[in-house]
C-alpha cells in the first residue's frame, strides 16, 4: 500500500479556505513514518529561506520597493502602493457583501478603487494565520517580476503600520476548487472542454515559472483554489506566498523545510525535503486528476480505501478498461473516449513516484494544448478521434507508463 506522506490530516473535509499548509524538517525515515513527521504551519514565520529577501520584520511600502530580485534575472515591475484608507473605502469598509472568500492568508473582498474605478480583489492579511511576512514579500516580489497571461495580476499592496494587504485584478468565476466541489444550483458545472482548457491554462503558467522566467520559480503550491477562473474559465495561477527560486547551475534541487497543502505534495519533497521543479509537476498531476474525476485530494468523507486521490487512481491506471470508471459522474458520459484516456496518461505520468519518471512541464503543457484544442461536441461526434500531431505530444506518449 502506497503512502503518500502530504495526504494525512482531516482539513479537507471543511470549505477550500481551512486547507492547511504542512511544514516538514528534513529527514531519512521510511514513507511509512512520514506522516509522523509532518506538522501543520502554526504561526507566522521569517526564516532565512528566500535569502535575496532580507530583514522582514519591520515592513513597510519602501521595504518592499527596495527589495529588489537577483541584478541577473527578470526585470522588476513595479506594483502600485496603496494606503489602507484607500484600500477600507475600495472595499466600503470591508463590507460583508463584497466577502469573496477566505484562505491561508486572509480573507478576500472585493472592491472598487475609486481613482479609477476598476473592479479588484483584496486579500488581507490574517495577523493570526498560517501565512506571515516572508510570504506576503515573496508574493509582491515573485508577481512583480511576472508577466503572464496564465498568472493572475498583482495591480499593488499596502504594508502600512500593521497591515499587510495585496491587490489583485479581480477574476469574476472564481476558483477551481468552487468549481469543482462547491455545487450551486444556479451554476452549470465544467463540462469536458472546459476542464481541458483549464488544464492547459495552468500548465502554461506553471511553464512559465519554471522555463521562462529569470531567475526560476518553484510553485510549490499548486491545487484548485489557487486556480483562479476569468470570463470564458481563463485560467490563472494565484498566491504565490510560497514560490521558491528553483536550483541554478548544476544543482539539482533546494534543501527546504517542507511546504504545501495536504494531498498535493510530492512524496519524494515530503521524505527528503529536496524540492524540484518536478515536485510542481505531482502536484499538477493531483489537480489534473481532480478535474477528470471531480473528486478532491483528500476526502475524509470517502471510504479509507478511496480517501486519497492518488492512491484510489493507481491501481486503475494499470487497466484501461476502469478509465471511464474515473470519469467525473458529472459529466454523464460527455467525454471523448480517447481525450479521458490521454488525459489520464498525463496524470498518471505526473504522479509517479519517482521524480526523473515525470515529465517536464513543456511537454505537458504540448499534450494538454492538444487536447484542449480538440472541442468535443456530444450531438456530432459522441467519441472525439484523437492523433499524435505534435512532437511533444509523441514525446508524452513515449514516456507513458503502462496504464
Amino acid at each position: 500500500m502506497g503512502c503518500f506522506p502530504c495526504a494525512g490530516g482531516d482539513s479537507s473535509t471543511k470549505k477550500s479556505s481551512k486547507n492547511k499548509r504542512i511544514e516538514n524538517t528534513h529527514t531519512n525515515q521510511s514513507s511509512t513514518k512520514i506522516d509522523d513527521t509532518i506538522k501543520v504551519k502554526q504561526c507566522n514565520e521569517a526564516t532565512k529561506e528566500n535569502a535575496q529577501i532580507v530583514n522582514q520584520t519591520s515592513v513597510s511600502n519602501e521595504f518592499v520597493e527596495k527589495n529588489k530580485p537577483p541584478e541577473e534575472g527578470t526585470p522588476i515591475r513595479k506594483a502600485q502602493t496603496f494606503t489602507y484608507s484607500e484600500l477600507v473605502k475600495a472595499t466600503d469598509n470591508f463590507k460583508a457583501a463584497y466577502f469573496l472568500g477566505e484562505g491561508g492568508f486572509g480573507k478576500v473582498y472585493k472592491g472598487k478603487l475609486q481613482d479609477s474605478d476598476e473592479i479588484v480583489a483584496i486579500k488581507q492579511l490574517d495577523p493570526d494565520g498560517l501565512q506571515g511576512i516572508r510570504e506576503f514579500v515573496v508574493e509582491v516580489l515573485t508577481l512583480s517580476m511576472a508577466d503572464h497571461p496564465n498568472l493572475v495580476k498583482l495591480i499593488g499592496y499596502c504594508a502600512e503600520g500593521e497591515q499587510r494587504l495585496l491587490v489583485y485584478e479581480y477574476m469574476p468565476l472564481g476558483s477551481l476548487e468552487d468549481h469543482l466541489h462547491v455545487h450551486r444550483p444556479n451554476r452549470k458545472r465544467l463540462d469536458w472542454n472546459s476542464r481541458m482548457k483549464i488544464a492547459a491554462g495552468a500548465a502554461r503558467g506553471l511553464e512559465y515559472l519554471h522555463d521562462k522566467m529569470n531567475p526560476p520559480v518553484i510553485y510549490r503550491d499548486l491545487k484548485g483554489s489557487n486556480i483562479l477562473l476569468g470570463e470564458d474559465y481563463h485560467a490563472k495561477l494565484s498566491d504565490f506566498g510560497l514560490a521558491k527560486v528553483g536550483p541554478l547551475g548544476d544543482k539539482t534541487h533546494v534543501s527546504t523545510r517542507v511546504m504545501g497543502t495536504y494531498g498535493y505534495c510530492a512524496p519524494d519533497y515530503a521524505m527528503t525535503g529536496q524540492l524540484t521543479f518536478k515536485s510542481d509537476i505531482y502536484s499538477f498531476g493531483v489537480m489534473l486528476l481532480e478535474l477528470i474525476t471531480g473528486r478532491k485530494a483528500i476526502d475524509n468523507t470517502r471510504s479509507a480505501a478511496e480517501q486519497n486521490l492518488v492512491a484510489w487512481a493507481r491501481p486503475l491506471f494499470k487497466d484501461r478498461r476502469k478509465f471511464p470508471q474515473m470519469a467525473d459522474p458529472v459529466l454523464e458520459g460527455g467525454y471523448p473516449v480517447r481525450g479521458l484516456y490521454q488525459s489520464l496518461a498525463i496524470a498518471a505520468m505526473c504522479v509517479q513516484e519517482q521524480p526523473n519518471m515525470k515529465p517536464l512541464i513543456a511537454d505537458v503543457v504540448t499534450a494538454l494544448n492538444y487536447l484542449a484544442s480538440q472541442k468535443y461536441d456530444p450531438l456530432t461526434n459522441p467519441v472525439q478521434a484523437s492523433r499524435r500531431s505534435s512532437r511533444g505530444q509523441r514525446s508524452i506518449d513515449e514516456k507513458q507508463p503502462d496504464v
